[in-house]
């Protein structure tokens, strides 16, 4: 018997050892420093507003600068998977920019930034655009936009992306 309940210990023991320790709510404890914390944020934000910057100067063509050319980037749209690769984006880049005459891109002003790794953070944001069409026809959008930034080569990306457009608003009856 003594064996069984020594044998037993140890498994217990030999698991819970195995198992990461967690912080309040299940949340993995938090390996970055402050400062990297803060490095990451700060880089990370100033990435999305160059984003904005650019592709309201430029048009839909700056998207090539900033999603990811790797085999890892997909992108959503409303529920749909628009880019499987980083191929197919750019082919898609490529046919807004002969539809698209301009965009106008706003991020909300509750831009937030989870730093993963020094190289790797969650950016989410309301956003706003414009649109303007090569007829000259004009299209506002608004909602939510999620997305994994990756830093490679000095130089942030979008490893994947997903845009949600607010529903129009229910009129009262």
């Amino acid at each position: 018997m003594r064996v069984v309940i020594a044998v037993l210990v140890a498994a217990a023991l030999a698991a819970s050892g195995c198992e990461r320790p967690h912080g309040p709510a299940g949340a993995a404890p938090a390996a970055l420093s402050p400062a990297t914390r803060a490095a990451v944020s700060d880089g990370v934000r100033q990435f999305a507003q160059d984003v904005a910057h650019d592709v309201t100067r430029e048009g839909p063509a700056a998207w090539h600068r900033y999603f990811s050319p790797s085999a890892a980037f997909f992108m959503a749209s409303d529920g749909q998977l628009v880019f499987s690769n980083a191929a197919s984006a750019a082919r898609g880049i490529d046919d807004l920019a002969r539809t698209i005459k301009s965009i106008e891109l706003r991020w909300g002003d509750d831009l937030r930034v989870d730093p993963l790794t020094p190289d790797l953070a969650v950016m989410a944001s309301s956003w706003s655009e414009l649109r303007v069409a090569a007829d000259g026809g004009r299209i506002t959008d608004r909602g939510y936009f999620t997305a994994v930034a990756e830093r490679r080569d000095g130089r942030w990306k979008f490893r994947n992306a997903h845009w949600s457009v607010a529903a129009p608003a229910l009129k009262a009856p």
